[in-house]
């Protein structure tokens, strides 16, 4: 059937994609990568929402590369989560490519490649079934990073390149020496049969395999920006390109879903010994990683920066609730994932027009002229800010009153709602500071004359408006959220829709 192939082809679009784009294209051939670069972000976006509604209707896609079945081939499994997070991606490229696409793309050299390739690792990772693949798609999406983040030059990007650069080797290392570890006790590297052989470990294997669990939470916590492996994110997105430091809050979030995926596929509840391996590391790094991101926010002088600050609270949130291992938890945690990537992606993107209109003062939080379109800003930077801070009647509201609701009653439940209230307050706080000192209070005179092409504008529009989605459809997304969350916790079946079945022998039928 035809739907089979809908697994595969949010990959090979930007893929192919990709490499048109960096064929010569004789002159002018910019228009033209454009043209090509959005064609392949709408259909991404269609195959993607065709993708989420199949399964949601048929249950779990299993795509068999070279009809090699699991476990000795390489597979693709399309379930709930893995569909929801291929769609936010798609929906997050679209408007961001639609940015990037007025001029911002002419600032270095294969800017639309490097997109293209970006979008192509995040699905991959998210529609892999095994994890040396998770790796193989990290390395594509990290190596486009690398060129993504350099867009534009200075030496300022340069320098936090280079360390995000050599944390992230360190961080492929330790995951192949983690995935090495993981292997040599269960004798598989797809997800889906570790999940049955870990279930089945003691003693010195249970232990290793223990230690291997761990290292890939470091490497994940890389990724995802947990403390205390965090210190790259707040200079390398506050001093990329606008359009780049939005593509990159869906990135970071590629490492909460391998935490998700990974720490209740094959150490959740079913696995014995080293069941919810993680959930006590998880539960302190989440808080640990709130608490810094609202002091960085305190000490934030910069409209990126202070973003870049939002998007580390927000991974603290998401991990501390998914702690919980409660369906709630998870459910809450993915609803609030979606607000958090969709808001921040355009807070970046409107520091970047805000930046350019202010001129001299560009997106330090000062006083300074007018701009261009400074009523237009003002509203977009209203809504945005109730949004992230959690205020009604957006998304964000939604997103906190769920995970309040959600939180257990006991101390880790009244530490995440005295952490979350802390972090509102002071998100209140810097938000409406940074609103009265760049859009409230302005310097006298005739305003700034460079002003952002209204496409720009669209794309940050479209961002913003999907919290007023997200808050009108607040209950079927959550209810899809819950269905995300008892297929989770389903540990058997996973297994059973991937891995044949054995005979009385121990073999593979």
């Amino acid at each position: 059937m035809w739907q089979q192939h809908l697994a595969i082809l949010p990959i090979l679009i930007p893929l192919f994609t990709a490499l048109l784009q960096l064929l010569p294209w004789g002159d002018r051939p910019q228009p033209k990568r454009r043209a090509l670069g959005l064609a392949s972000s709408i259909l991404t976006l269609v195959f993607a929402a065709l993708l989420l509604a199949h399964v949601n209707q048929h249950g779990m896609l299993v795509y068999a590369l070279g009809d090699w079945p699991a476990p000795f081939g390489i597979v693709l499994v399309l379930d709930k989560l893995s569909t929801l997070m291929i769609l936010l991606t798609a929906v997050l490229a679209l408007p961001v490519l639609i940015y990037g696409c007025y001029a911002e793309d002419n600032l270095g050299s294969h800017f639309h490649a490097l997109f293209q390739f970006q979008v192509m690792g995040i699905i991959g990772a998210f529609a892999t079934g095994d994890l040396f693949n998770l790796f193989v798609f990290f390395e594509v999406l990290l190596i486009s990073s690398y060129g993504l983040m350099m867009h534009g030059g200075g030496k300022f990007r340069v320098r936090s390149t280079l360390h995000y650069v050599l944390l992230n080797l360190l961080g492929s290392a330790l995951f192949l020496i983690s995935v090495g570890t993981l292997y040599a006790t269960t004798g598989t590297l797809n997800m889906a049969d570790m999940a049955e052989k870990v279930a089945l470990l003691s003693g010195d294997e249970a232990a290793l395999a223990k230690a291997g669990g761990f290292m890939l939470l470091a490497v994940f916590g890389i990724k995802a920006a947990i403390l205390p492996l965090h210190f790259w994110l707040p200079q390398a997105y506050s001093t990329t390109t606008g359009v780049v430091a939005a593509l990159f809050a869906i990135m970071t979030k590629v490492g909460v879903y391998s935490i998700i995926r990974v720490y209740t596929l094959i150490f959740g509840p079913e696995a014995n010994e080293l069941t919810w391996l993680a959930a006590d590391w998880l539960w302190i790094l989440g808080i640990l990683t709130l608490i810094f991101g609202i002091i960085g926010m305190l000490g934030a002088r910069d409209l990126r920066l202070l973003v870049a600050y939002l998007v580390i609270v927000s991974v603290g949130t998401l991990l501390a609730t998914y702690s919980f291992s409660s369906a709630a938890g998870i459910s809450t945690a993915l609803f609030y994932l979606i607000h958090s990537t969709v808001i921040t992606g355009a807070l970046f993107l409107l520091a970047d027009v805000m930046a350019l209109e202010r001129g001299k003062t560009a997106s330090r939080i000062v006083t300074g002229k007018r701009m261009a379109n400074h009523n237009t800003y003002a509203v977009m930077f209203l809504v945005a800010s109730i949004a992230i801070i959690g205020l009604p009647p957006l998304s964000g509201f939604a997103g906190k009153l769920m995970i309040l609701q959600a939180a257990p009653v006991s101390a880790s439940g009244f530490w995440l709602w005295g952490t979350m209230l802390a972090a509102t307050l002071v998100m209140l706080i810097m938000m409406s500071r940074t609103g009265s000192k760049m859009i409230w209070h302005t310097l006298q005179g005739k305003p700034n004359d460079q002003s952002a092409p209204m496409g720009k504008r669209i794309a940050i529009g479209v961002l913003l408006s999907l919290s007023l989605v997200l808050t009108i459809f607040a209950n079927p997304i959550r209810d899809y959220t819950d269905a995300v969350a008892d297929q989770l916790l389903d540990t058997q079946t996973y297994p059973n829709n991937i891995i044949p079945k054995r005979n009385g022998e121990g073999q593979y039928e």
